[in-house]
């Protein structure tokens, strides 16, 4: 089992100038080689494999003009090749199979957010009390909320757009301890009024954190617009921006994890519904509370603590689920708005809530999928 353990560093200004130096020519070399076999394949439908841009890469280190990408870990920049040949790779197999994955693009010098990936040889990467050791660097001062486990393979080191710096250590044959069985199975649904409610009746309330600090980030982001391009005061303004959607990220995931948690912890068994979140995206009128609400990344939490603790998630059509009555199977054409929330089965004459009804019937869709 793999598993990241992230902590915010504390770089001097001398390694702060390295690490600097090491998103530029990351960036520099991912751009240098999209161009390279982009213009290779328009002239002569051929490509480049990883092997091939790596050898040329060492040439590129010793040749004059681009003697400068010696002066950085090796290892982030092979990771920036490797990390180019998957998006090629994943653009071509899509393109095959039907699907749609964009072309790598190029990586522009303005983004404020800035990583790399370097991998472990040896011991040039370790965790110690309150620092962690990394290629180039040496010894950074580190916030060590809580110690690794396992091996560790790599490290990525991330500047947010706020300034901050942190360090993610990916760390495989970490020994995760299952969870007992409790004999509960769940059903979910999850919407805009209330963040989820499940077969059981139990509603988790929609925080919607974007919406509560809207005011302080229009503010926020006003003040920028009104600043001169180029100046001190606007990197001001734009730092003052980038902390009011860094609170407002935190708090979310924050709140998400905890949720997670507490299903995966209390239900062997959790269905969900398989939402196209991408296209709800396109509606105008919702996108930014769907957006709010982060569905996606409240899949993936489930899904991969539901995998460390030998959970199951079983992911179901939920088309028809809030129109069909969950006690009779009676398809009612009463629920044909978003507006009607509670209903009455003509059949069986059962009151249901929306949610809850669809709750129960994806529960019920998840365990016949399941047998």
């Amino acid at each position: 089992m793999e598993r990241g353990y992230k902590y915010r560093i504390y770089p001097t200004p001398e390694q702060e100038v390295l690490i600097q130096k090491t998103f530029g020519c990351v960036r520099f070399v991912f751009n240098h080689f999209l161009a390279l076999r982009k213009e290779l394949y328009e002239a002569e439908k051929k490509s480049l494999s990883y092997n091939e841009c790596s050898a040329i890469l060492t040439l590129m280190k010793r040749k004059q003009g681009t003697e400068w990408l010696s002066e950085v870990d090796a290892t982030a920049l092979q990771s920036s090749l490797r990390s180019l040949d998957t998006a090629y790779k994943n653009f071509f197999r899509a393109l095959k199979n039907g699907s749609f994955v964009g072309y790598p693009r190029f990586k522009s010098k303005k983004s404020h957010h800035r990583s790399y990936v370097c991998k472990k040889v040896g011991g040039n990467i370790k965790l110690l009390s309150d620092a962690v050791q990394l290629p180039k660097l040496g010894l950074v001062k580190c916030a060590v909320s809580r110690p690794i486990e396992g091996r560790i393979l790599s490290a990525t080191v991330t500047q947010t757009p706020s300034g901050k710096y942190f360090v993610s250590l990916c760390c495989t044959d970490v020994e995760i301890e299952q969870l007992e069985t409790t004999g509960k199975n769940l059903g979910l649904d999850v919407g805009i009024a209330s963040f989820a409610v499940d077969s059981d009746g139990n509603n988790y309330a929609n925080p919607k954190y974007l919406r509560r600090s809207e005011r302080k980030l229009v503010r926020a982001q006003r003040s920028l617009s009104r600043k001169t391009k180029g100046s001190k005061n606007r990197e001001k303004a734009r730092i003052k921006v980038a902390r009011a959607h860094e609170r407002i990220s935190n708090q979310r995931k924050d709140a998400l994890h905890k949720l997670t948690t507490l299903l995966v912890r209390e239900n062997d068994v959790i269905c969900i519904e398989d939402l196209a979140v991408s296209n709800m995206l396109k509606n105008h009128r919702l996108a930014r509370s769907i957006a709010d609400a982060s569905w996606y990344e409240f899949r993936r939490q489930l899904e991969y603590k539901a995998e460390w603790y030998g959970r199951k998630i079983i992911v179901v059509d939920p088309k028809g689920t809030s129109r069909i009555c969950s006690v009779c199977g009676q398809k009612s054409d009463v629920v044909n708005s978003l507006s009607v929330r509670r209903w009455t089965c003509p059949v069986c004459g059962t009151e249901h809530d929306r949610d809850g009804n669809a709750a129960k019937n994806i529960l019920a869709r998840g365990l016949t999928k399941a047998s």
